[in-house]
């Protein structure tokens, strides 16, 4: 039989014990700018590094820094061209994040506009018809502003070039001028990853 002490001991040992864990570390979440060394592929650091570079290099064009007003900027969608059977990327998380970056750093000089489909069916949920609008569609509404036309369309092309033990990413982000079909940007990040 445990003596008094004793168990006083042992009952504090393990209050201790539950409190702290018992030597079990809880797990620490990664960063997303670093890279897993158990990971293989693209990681949020690539992701990450090509918003920023993108960003930076899109707010330092001496075309937009000479503009006199606010380029107006529809985000569209990236083309998926690579060829690695076993790649599973969404290559839009890359112009999410590029987009919140220009919607946060550009202090004005970048007007991010909805897309047209997505903004239409929007203000159709949500805005209200009857008295105030044209609930049959038969004329132009009194109520709501009118929709602004985007100058430029921000897309992207993923490709790649997979090795036995890499893959080779070249991601491309262009901003289509929409009224004279000109590319008022076009830089491409590239980046190595392990298979």
């Amino acid at each position: 039989m445990i003596g008094g002490w004793k168990r006083v001991t042992a009952m504090g040992l393990l209050g201790l014990c539950a409190a702290v864990g018992c030597g079990h570390e809880q797990p620490q979440r990664q960063p997303v700018d670093s890279l897993n060394p158990d990971d293989s592929g693209l990681q949020s650091k690539d992701v990450q590094d090509a918003a920023d570079k993108m960003c930076r290099d899109l707010l330092s064009d001496p075309n937009l820094n000479a503009s006199h007003n606010a380029w107006t900027i529809v985000v569209d969608e990236m083309q998926n061209k690579t060829t690695d059977p076993n790649n599973q990327v969404n290559f839009n998380i890359f112009l999410q994040l590029l987009k919140g970056n220009l919607a946060q750093k550009s202090n004005g000089r970048v007007q991010l506009i909805e897309n047209k489909a997505e903004f239409y069916n929007l203000r159709n949920k949500e805005l209200e018809t009857g008295a105030t609008g044209d609930q049959f569609g038969q004329g132009g509404s009194k109520s709501g502003s009118q929709a602004v036309s985007p100058d430029y369309s921000l897309t992207g092309t993923a490709m790649d070039l997979p090795n036995r033990s890499t893959n080779y990413y070249q991601i491309e982000f262009k901003l289509v001028n929409l009224h004279n079909r000109t590319l008022a940007f076009d830089r491409i990040y590239q980046v190595k990853v392990a298979r």
